[in-house]
């Protein structure tokens, strides 16, 4: 195997990406992050239903992705060991609903943090209306490459991780998944076997599949959405947390959420095992334009 290349990561160089997508495409992201749990909800159906349609913030996590470049073999990642650490987003505009968007990657920085945790990446990619060029979003991504660490680089420099206040939860919302949750999800691009195939999730060192962890940021984004912002889409403009267990579908999702003036606090875990699997979650939120 072609050992690890921390300059081909760093100088990597990524095409641009057009992204094309329907109505459909944004109804089903909607329904496989749990919209539509409550069919006659109004605001519910203004994302899965074609009238008078509105996108959900974080889709934009889904549109003109570099797909899993760490698989190029020229960069010497054992891709099989590779976990999503963080995942972010920063919206500069409202997510079109259809269209084409432009996506564009960059590697910004690549830490040492030893062998046992392995090498870190950060990556961004900004999203762009084709049509337009009007910027729509910038999104943030940390790779763990738990077989790669311990190659004599950098280990400073990592973000500190938001603290999640040490008091009860402002609001609280648990979601029930569906059994078949991962299968909706995938549609939306994350085609992974592990996700679908009980022998891959086996053997990857699973019980069953697991639900994809965007699938999981996505349920935390909802809980956001209902909890913080009464379903009002532009009132979400930032999101970022850590992945630190997996889940599995048929499992509920307790979000805790904790305000502090335009700034949301959230952490996610599966109630009935009582493990966390988003932390470090912070929100940005504007107030309503009617108080």
């Amino acid at each position: 195997m072609t050992k690890f290349s921390v300059e081909r990561v760093l100088n990597r160089r990524f095409e641009p990406v057009e992204h094309h997508y329907s109505r459909k495409d944004t109804a089903l992201y909607a329904l496989g992050v749990g919209l539509g749990e409550t069919p006659t909800d109004p605001r519910q159906l203004r994302f899965v239903y074609e009238h008078r349609m509105l996108a959900l913030p974080t889709m934009a996590v889904v549109l003109a992705t570099p797909g899993f470049w760490l698989q190029d073999k020229a960069l010497g990642v054992k891709w099989e060991n590779v976990l999503h650490g963080e995942q972010g987003f920063e919206l500069h505009d409202v997510v079109p609903v259809e269209g084409a968007v432009i996506g564009t990657t960059k590697v910004h920085d690549v830490l040492d943090r030893g062998a046992e945790k392995g090498a870190f990446i950060y990556s961004s990619n900004e999203l762009r209306e084709a049509s337009t060029g009007r910027k729509i979003a910038t999104l943030t991504s940390t790779e763990v490459c738990k077989s790669n660490g311990g190659f004599g680089g950098r280990a400073d420099g990592a973000p500190s991780p938001h603290p999640i206040p040490i008091r009860a939860a402002d609001a609280v919302w648990d979601y029930t998944t569906e059994a078949r949750a991962a299968l909706i999800y995938r549609l939306s691009g994350d085609y992974n076997p592990l996700h679908v195939d009980p022998e891959i999730a086996r053997v990857a060192g699973f019980e069953s599949p697991i639900l994809q962890g965007l699938c999981t940021f996505g349920i935390a984004g909802h809980a956001l959405l209902r909890e913080a912002c009464d379903y009002d889409p532009t009132r979400l403009t930032a999101m970022k947390a850590r992945f630190s267990a997996p889940v599995y579908p048929g499992e509920t999702i307790r979000t805790e959420m904790w305000r502090n003036g335009s700034t949301v606090s959230f952490r996610s875990s599966v109630r009935d095992r009582g493990i966390v699997v988003l932390d470090n979650g912070k929100a940005t939120v504007k107030p309503s334009l009617s108080t």
